[in-house]
């Protein structure tokens, strides 16, 4: 069969190399996928390699399943059933479940998550008398994290701490954090793939087993692998080389978490005689925007030479908007989309807005409610984290695997039986000092007098129900055990006593983990309470984002790699914030990969493009100058507005527009054909030319500005959303909701960390981080509704419950 047909030399070119190994370098929006997919339906149909040969990793539960339904489509259901399409923590999870016993652990091992990791963290540091104000527990986290990103363990690390007292401990921590986990027999995200590797090394019976099985190897999004899954790749694919690698090194964004960029500007290094192919056309974006694209990331250095381009259209130029404040800049993003919705151009669905900090969403979310626009936060709590659901899958760990102790205590006093913090301590030191786990000494407190009468009864009537619930497990109804552990808990009637007027809300989200228990129970061939955690456990953030939901997406550049809007909007775009102030003192480098964001960023927009920066701020409450930041400046200005708007400028009927800069050479610069001048946007701004206010009003002194339900409250777009709330007009050297910096509110209670709040805008939450600076209180709180925002409680009017 031709599975060629209908792809570009390049493409075909790709499908077709199969042996030996092969880098494609595929710019965003040039069908990687689609060569993927083909790739393999013609190794399976046309070079007969049989399915189970064949390893395709990708980074997303997302991409995994669009891969398998899309190779499904080609050759067959039943075919994709043999072959392994996964995530790599999916992938490292199916070996381990098969050869955990080798390294120790059950066969049922829990993995926990971010949550958990914390409480082990915070066990050792209580332990080893550390307080968490020198070693923030986060931190010590993201320490650990990342040596084992870069495949080192505890003895290495603390091989490696030399005379580092702070290495030396945080090494301590990391050694003891490893001995807890595979005491709770338990492993945490980055043990997966780190054990996997520990487990070919040292086994190699094992490793040769998946090196013969997996002959075909391709590796999506591989700019994005760590020191830990290179490993992986390399180890697999030693033997016979066949391996695809598809990626993207301008896309290479996600050092902050490990990635390593060198992995794929290496591969023709690490492989003989590999083969490259550049995939260049882009099917998604105009040309404008791809030609903003293509001339932003060329000023980087770290890359392989590529352009993209495309038979699409020339489309619409990039708008520049320049803005007062945040607060005109997100209301100049609604009356746009408002705009757009209300002449019939678009769908709320496709519009993104994507900034570089999720700090940046609170202003933003603001203007969509006050505008009456949906929207939907991605980014924010993840519904497995949020309390009752988490309850609840901690009931069901708890039940699958007695030695996660970090789930058990969780849940020993929820609902309330009574079980004080001494009791679990006085069991823990039993525990520890008979080497067992927690459930072990909880079943043994009464009999072997650890805890007194009362106290000894209420636990084994916990130990009781546990074993009742295990019971229950052997019948492999997830669906079943769930809704017995809601059921013998009265977790329901639990939730209206403690959660007041949310309640429903909450008893919705653990009948949601029913319907998906439900759901599971169908569609899985083999159904286990293993399995399921598994399954929930391996979901990300991005996986959820549902296209077909009518309302506009707010989320982090980070999170928005992957997909496409036909409209977005990058606010923020200033030194400092983008690229980051961090990055700009750490280094070249870290600049670049800051650049590469901006790429992905851009290349996101399929129609229109529109990049925002304002002239002031409000950082941590204080209101502070902004300037526009260099990827502005390095796009070509004929794609952009600002061309039009200096021609318009420069016609002596027009009014005069007041300039950023002063000064009107254009020496440097070459003229077209039409006369029009030409260069980058960096001549703007050296003030070579002058570069207008964005506007749709002329003013007075004869300037022009952008006329939005802010700057004139009389607008039929502000009379249309607000009515008679006339909106307050920005007044210089203000902050907050137009209240003076000299005249600071003050902040009126006292704050927390496990405090319950309510927002009148948000709803309740729980204080989750109090954090002082020397005019104001910053507090971080998870809202029940999934969102968490950090507020600022001089402005926010947050009430105590």
């Amino acid at each position: 069969m031709d599975f060629t047909s209908g792809l570009n030399d390049r493409q075909k070119e790709a499908v077709l190399h199969t042996e030996g190994p092969l880098l494609v370098l595929a710019g965003a929006g040039s069908g990687k996928t689609r060569v993927l997919t083909h790739r393999i339906a013609h190794l399976i149909e046309n070079k007969k390699v049989t399915p189970w040969s064949i390893l395709a990793i990708t980074f997303t539960n997302k991409a995994a399943a669009e891969m398998r339904e899309r190779v499904g489509n080609l050759v067959g259901e039943n075919t994709v059933r043999d072959m392994w399409i996964s995530t790599f923590h999916a992938m490292c999870v199916r070996i381990l479940r098969r050869n955990s016993e080798k390294l120790g652990y059950g066969r049922y091992f829990t993995i926990y998550d971010t949550a958990d990791q914390k409480a082990v963290i915070k066990e050792v540091m209580k332990m080893l008398n550390l307080n968490e104000k020198n070693y923030p527990v986060s931190s010590v986290l993201g320490t650990i994290s990342s040596q084992k990103n870069q495949y080192i363990t505890a003895e290495e690390f603390s091989a490696s701490a030399g005379d580092d007292y702070k290495n030396k401990m945080i090494a301590k921590i990391y050694a003891h954090y490893q001995k807890k986990l595979r005491e709770n027999d338990a492993m945490d995200f980055d043990d997966l793939l780190l054990n996997t590797c520990i487990l070919f090394r040292d086994h190699k019976d094992v490793l040769e087993f998946y090196q013969d099985k997996f002959r075909y190897i391709l590796v999506d999004e591989y700019q994005d692998t760590n020191g830990v899954q290179y490993q992986l790749v390399q180890l697999l694919a030693k033997k016979y080389k066949n391996l695809c690698v598809v990626g993207d090194d301008d896309q290479s964004i996600y050092g902050w978490r490990g990635a390593d960029i060198s992995n794929i500007l290496d591969f023709e290094r690490d492989f003989d005689n590999a083969a490259v192919i550049r995939l260049e056309q882009n099917y998604r974006s105009t040309q404008n925007i791809l030609e903003a694209a293509n001339k932003v990331v060329a000023h980087n250095q770290g890359r392989k030479v590529k352009k993209l381009w495309t038979e699409n259209e020339k489309g619409e130029r990039i708008s520049i908007l320049q803005m007062d404040n945040e607060y005109r800049e997100a209301d100049a993003i609604s009356e746009i989309i408002v705009n757009g919705i209300e002449n019939g151009d678009y769908d709320y669905k496709d519009y993104a807005i994507l900034y570089r900090t999720n700090a940046q969403s609170r202003v933003l979310e603001e203007k969509m409610m006050q505008h009456d626009i949906p929207y939907r936060l991605l980014g924010g709590t993840r519904f497995y984290e949020r309390k009752e659901v988490k309850d609840m899958l901690a009931y069901l760990r708890t039940v699958a695997n007695t030695k996660d102790d970090i789930s058990m205590k969780r849940i020993i006093n929820i609902p309330r039986r009574g079980i004080g913090a001494s009791s679990l301590e006085t069991i823990t030191r039993y525990a520890n000092v008979q080497g067992m786990d927690f459930y072990e000494a909880a079943k043994l407190s009464k009999e072997m007098s650890i805890l007194g009468n009362g106290p000894a009864t209420k636990v084994l009537g916990f130990v009781n129900l546990v074993e009742e619930l295990k019971e229950i497990a052997r019948e492999d109804d997830v669906k079943v055990l769930l809704e017995n552990i809601i059921e013998k808990t009265s977790y329901r009637e639990y939730l209206r006593q403690t959660e007041g007027e949310d309640y429903l809300e909450r008893i919705a989200n653990i009948e949601e983990l029913v319907s998906k228990a439900a759901s599971y129970m169908e569609t899985s061939e083999e159904p286990s309470l293993a399995a399921f955690l598994e399954d929930i456990a391996l979901v990300a953030d991005v996986d959820n984002y549902d296209a077909n939901s009518n309302s506009i997406v707010l989320m982090t550049l980070h999170s928005a790699k992957g997909l496409e809007f036909p409209v977005v909007f990058i606010p923020g775009v200033e030194e400092g914030l983008f690229p980051s102030y961090m990055s700009m003192t750490e280094g070249d480098d870290k600049v670049e990969e800051e650049r590469r964001l901006c790429y992905v960023g851009i290349t996101r927009a399929r129609e229109k493009l529109y990049m925002l920066y304002a002239q002031q701020r409000t950082v941590f409450g204080r209101t502070q100058g902004a300037v526009c930041s260099r990827f502005i400046k390095e796009l070509p200005i004929e794609v952009t507005n600002l061309e039009a708007l200096e021609r318009k400028r420069q016609q002596p009927s027009r009014p005069t527009m007041q300039p950023i800069s002063k000064g009107t050479s254009t020496s440097g610069m070459t003229r077209g054909t039409s006369g029009q001048t030409r260069g980058s946007a960096a001549d703007y701004f050296a003030g070579r030319l002058s570069i207008p206010a964005p506007a749709t009003k002329t003013q007075k002194d004869g300037t022009m500005r952008l006329n939005t339900a802010y700057t004139n409250p009389l607008s039929p777009f502000n009379r249309q959303k607000i009515g008679s709330n006339k909106a307050e007009a920005y007044k210089p050297n203000t902050g907050l909701a137009g209240k003076k910096i000299e005249n600071l509110p003050k902040v009126e209670d006292t704050y927390e960390q496990g405090d319950k709040i309510k927002h009148k805008m948000f709803g309740t939450g729980m204080i989750t981080a109090v954090e002082h600076t020397e005019d104001d209180v910053f507090v971080t709180i998870d809202f029940d509704k999934g969102m968490t925002k950090k507020l600022s409680a001089r402005f926010a009017k947050l009430q105590k419950m």
